[in-house]
């Protein structure tokens, strides 16, 4: 290819791809392979020039595929490959940049054919073309190929893990977390989930298995050193401007390569721009760790990765590690803490955390013993108050994370004791000054009444309500905007059970072919008056059921407050007493009869000395009645229930969820991949 090239769509034509996809074997040795992978080149990062990538690469795969059973040249480059690693880390000690650059063009060039293979052939086909050799067809199919997958999977493993993260390194690292990803995308181009996948059968034994808590390890510090990619120039082979394209300086006597010419991702382009600001090494090592643990369990063991995430410990824990899980090892937690902290806007760092405080109870124990808590429920609180602009499965991952740590009755204290002053994403009213506890408690209302009127997801309302009852028994000098948004959701769910009550009513009444027609009691409807009701009307008395057990629970966490902390919360008392009407009409209903003792008991109590306290009363006044009577009223008139406490429990086969969600993460975000959208069987584009 000459220095004249100037776009992707020119690479079909290149002549070293050719003679790669060509119909004449390259031995090993072969001079061919150092003017192959002499070349710079910048990777693209948007999806345009990503998609012309693709495109021009499966027109050389198309060749290779049909002529490597003669040639074996996938097989020579691996190996090609392979051998240049060998020689890494001392490259790296003595700053050989014209060695590692070469072995990141191998690489490179690896990765792209293999990301085609995958995407258009079975695990089979592939591992099939990894056994043919120079003039060898395929009868040389056997342990070669095991052993080559195998070779190539291990070694770039060891990259990873043993080649120190330099800048001259920085690019062949990235370039081998890539590749990693890449051979496990099998999983995108199958609808169901992958069970009994070859690569997965590699990575969870023999010789990669010993390197799994290391890699693990590697990735995680990947992702809190968020190391920025290095500036240009900072490898041998500095790129210089010329006439708008991107030439490069090359070593005399090191012929022409692939790539020599290039205008790629724009200046100053969007994709480019989110690059700069971050670090694609830690984006894609999150990525590859978050797909390795949720690896489904191969038949005779465990997931290992997982077992690596679920039992790491703190730097400075001394406690001996089991003998039974030989993938512990050791990590910072303070530096992980920060950085999941720093992290929480995206997708993958948020269900990490997830990941971390479900699986791993000395990462649980640890946060929760935090005493600036704040610096991570604030991002998750603010994934939650943008609901609108994110998408479902990060909604539901903040949500969960607030339920696991609301099973925390330390949790439920500490964050009423955190004073925050000025939370200016919060737009509905300005705070001034407010605990976390009255904030989360907020912004958990808040989901629940956007979910009320968009979504209607059963499943985001009982998160929600589960996390505020968790927290009830603890709710300490709510703010009084917290207060009153505890009684107007209250208001906002009566309303909506009158609505779908009378929706039912009229409904059966119509069943029954009458308007004037006299109905039984609502309370005390049973199946045999719905025998007529169609489908369409049955609905309504199923809105009705659900709407009633969110009441119900709603009626329950002020019940729980005000049995357990009614002199901690004035300002609660006085929201119920302002609007003590709205709990009249639910007071003899057979459903909420009993949890409406207490509720009533303390109206009539509080409603009593307001009135022989006379009329005009201010609201500092009211609020000082409040405070004096809830020291007098006896706390043996209130009724004991039990404590209103929830957990979460993952729900059977949960790589039903994950796996789909990982990947579509991996779809939307990887660094400089690009995978055709209608190839994707996983998922849908709409989820992905």
């Amino acid at each position: 290819m000459g220095a004249n090239s100037s776009s992707i769509s020119e690479l079909p034509e290149n002549e070293y791809l050719q003679k790669l996809s060509g119909s004449e074997p390259i031995s090993e040795n072969d001079p061919f392979w150092n003017q192959l992978l002499s070349f710079s080149f910048t990777t693209p990062t948007n999806s345009a020039d990503l998609k012309l990538l693709e495109e021009a690469t499966i027109s050389v795969c198309k060749s290779l595929v049909e002529k490597n059973p003669r040639t074996g040249n996938l097989g020579s480059l691996i190996k090609v490959f392979l051998s240049r690693t060998k020689e890494l880390k001392i490259s790296a000690e003595c700053q050989n940049h014209l060695f590692i650059w070469q072995a990141h063009n191998a690489l490179f060039i690896i990765c792209c054919l293999l990301k085609v293979f995958i995407s258009r052939m079975s695990e089979e086909e592939l591992q099939l073309h990894f056994t043919y050799e120079e003039k060898a067809g395929p009868s040389s199919y056997g342990t070669e190929c095991e052993d080559l997958i195998e070779e190539l999977l291990c070694c770039l493993i060891q990259l990873i893990v043993e080649i120190p993260l330099l800048d001259i390194t920085y690019s062949i690292s990235l370039e081998a977390v890539t590749t990693l990803i890449v051979f496990l995308s099998c999983q995108l181009f199958h609808k169901e989930i992958l069970r009994e996948s070859i690569i997965h059968k590699y990575l969870m034994h023999g010789r990669c298995l010993p390197y799994t808590s290391r890699l693990v390890k590697t990735l995680l510090y990947n992702f809190i050193r968020q190391e920025r990619s290095p500036p240009p120039g900072t490898h041998a082979f500095q790129q210089q401007t010329d006439g708008g394209g991107l030439l490069y300086g090359i070593a005399s006597g090191v012929a022409t390569g692939l790539w020599t010419v290039f205008t790629l991702g724009g200046v100053g382009s969007k994709a480019s721009a989110q690059l700069e600001q971050c670090s694609p090494l830690a984006s894609q090592s999150l990525l590859l760790l978050l797909v390795l643990a949720n690896l489904t369990d191969a038949p005779d063991t465990p997931n290992p990765y997982r077992q690596a995430i679920m039992s790491f410990k703190n730097t400075q824990d001394n406690t001996a590690f089991s003998s039974s899980n030989p993938h512990a090892f050791q990590i910072n937690f303070n530096s992980l803490y920060t950085a999941l902290c720093e992290q929480q806007k995206s997708d993958q760092a948020t269900l990490l955390l997830y990941m971390l405080l479900h699986q791993n109870s000395n990462v649980r124990t640890y946060v929760l013993a935090r005493t600036d808590i704040e610096n991570l429920v604030l991002p998750i609180l603010e994934i939650l108050y943008h609901v609108e602009e994110r998408n479902s499965h990060h909604v539901y991952m903040a949500l969960i994370i607030l339920l696991i740590l609301t099973e925390d009755d330390g949790f439920n204290r500490s964050i009423h004791e955190v004073i925050l002053k000025n939370i200016t994403w919060y737009a509905e009213r300005v705070l001034t000054e407010i605990s976390l506890g009255s904030l989360l408690i907020l912004v958990v209302i808040r989901t629940i009444q956007y979910n009320m009127t968009r979504t209607r997801d059963k499943y985001l309302h009982t998160n929600c309500l589960a996390a505020l009852a968790n927290m009830s028994a603890q709710f300490r000098s709510l703010h009084q905007y917290a207060a009153q948004r505890i009684i107007s959701l209250f208001s906002l769910l009566s309303k909506k059970h009158n609505k779908v009550l009378e929706q039912a009513t009229q409904s059966l009444r119509g069943s029954l072919g009458s308007n004037d027609s006299p109905l039984p009691d609502y309370r005390f409807w049973e199946m045999s008056d719905c025998l007529h009701v169609s489908e369409t009307k049955l609905r309504h008395a199923q809105d009705l059921n659900v709407i009633e057990e969110v009441i119900r629970m709603m009626l329950e966490i002020i019940n729980s407050c005000l049995t357990n902390s009614l002199h901690h919360n004035p300002n609660l008392v006085y929201a119920l007493l302002y609007k003590r009407d709205l709990f009249e009409q639910f007071r003899t209903h057979p459903s909420f009869q009993d949890i409406m003792q207490n509720i009533d008991l303390v109206i009539s109590f509080f409603s009593s000395r307001l009135e022989q306290a006379g009329a005009e009363l201010s609201v500092e006044r009211v609020l000082e009645i409040i405070k004096q009577g809830a020291v007098a009223l006896p706390k043996d008139r209130l009724r004991k229930f039990p404590e209103l406490k929830f957990k979460y429990v993952e729900e059977e086969q949960p790589e039903e969820f994950f796996i789909p969600y990982v990947w579509s993460l991996v779809y939307n975000s990887a660094v400089a991949l690009y995978w055709n959208p209608r190839d994707i069987q996983l998922f849908t584009m709409d989820s992905g």
